[in-house]
């Protein structure tokens, strides 16, 4: 088994878009924008959002969040999410998810200008994607591709599972991984946590990835050996031995799978390093006007 260091390709693609900012931030005049919209408190909100912050300076990018209280009126923050869109000094947009109940999450991402939807969230964004041109690629399924190309995994022809149908994760991935690009055209199966005999599907892939925000819905009996196993999903757990009183584990069960895994990602320092980096890159191409 290979641990596949997220952290540290991500830091190389972090080096390599902060060399990118200085001609994009000649041409602009300025240095690129990211609005990172939060309605309502949620803690692990605001980790995520402590993280994408700290990429922005790092890189070179000017971020800012805005807050705004969890029982906003949707046309109000309409409007808000309005003036960003037509403040040319902005070059990307967050809604950071997810968002309070009381709001219909699809219409708010709607309300982002396509253009600096960094997400690449909005509907006009996911035909892009789903059409084999993609404009802008959601950043944890952006990351686990760039995975594979610089870990060397040839996509052509793989056997691939993931386990999750989101918008975010395993939709837009299974578009990327099964379309007509370079390292793509893998035969990919689409499972999620009501699918009936997980194992018969997994146990046949070449790359297994989880992605339901469910502890262990993958363990080592449930993979074949030699497989690789890319866990996506972050969850917090009770640990009063911490300082922070919980730990971070995946959707999979690391212990029972990495001896069966030729290569997995841990959690942390997987996906989630991969995501951050990806985030940026789509603010560097938003401000390219890509």
């Amino acid at each position: 088994m290979m641990l596949i260091d997220g952290k540290e390709i991500s830091k190389k693609i972090l080096e390599e878009i902060s060399n990118d900012l200085h001609q994009i931030s000649k041409n602009l005049g300025r240095s690129p924008a990211l609005s990172i919209i939060l309605i309502g408190n949620n803690p692990a909100s605001e980790s995520y959002i402590k993280a994408k912050l700290k990429a922005c300076s790092k890189v070179g990018i000017k971020g800012e969040l805005i807050r705004f209280e969890s029982d906003i009126d949707k046309n109000i923050l309409k409007d808000e999410i309005n003036n960003l869109n037509n403040n040319d000094d902005i070059d990307g947009i967050l809604l950071q998810l997810p968002i309070p109940k009381n709001l219909n999450e699809r219409e708010i991402i709607e309300f982002i200008d396509p253009t600096k939807d960094v997400d690449g969230l909005t509907s006009e964004n996911i035909g892009f994607l789903n059409s084999g041109n993609p404009r802008f690629i959601p950043a944890t399924p952006f990351g686990i591709m760039e995975i594979f190309r610089r870990a060397g995994i040839n996509l052509p022809s793989k056997k691939v599972v993931i386990i999750g149908r989101s918008n975010i994760v395993g939709r837009p991935l299974f578009a990327l991984m099964s379309g007509r690009g370079k390292n793509s055209n893998s035969t990919v199966t689409l499972c999620h946590s009501k699918t009936k005999n997980l194992s018969e599907f997994t146990l046949k892939a070449d790359i297994v990835i989880a992605a339901t925000g469910s502890i262990n819905i993958l363990n080592g009996s449930m993979i074949k050996n030699g497989a690789i196993v890319i866990d996506v999903g972050i969850n917090r757990v009770e640990d009063e031995s911490r300082k922070s009183g919980y730990k971070l584990v995946g959707d999979v069960d690391f212990e029972s799978t990495k001896d069966k895994a030729s290569l997995i990602t841990p959690v942390p320092g997987g996906v989630g390093p991969m995501t951050i980096a990806m985030l940026m890159k789509n603010v560097c191409n938003a401000a390219r006007k890509v």
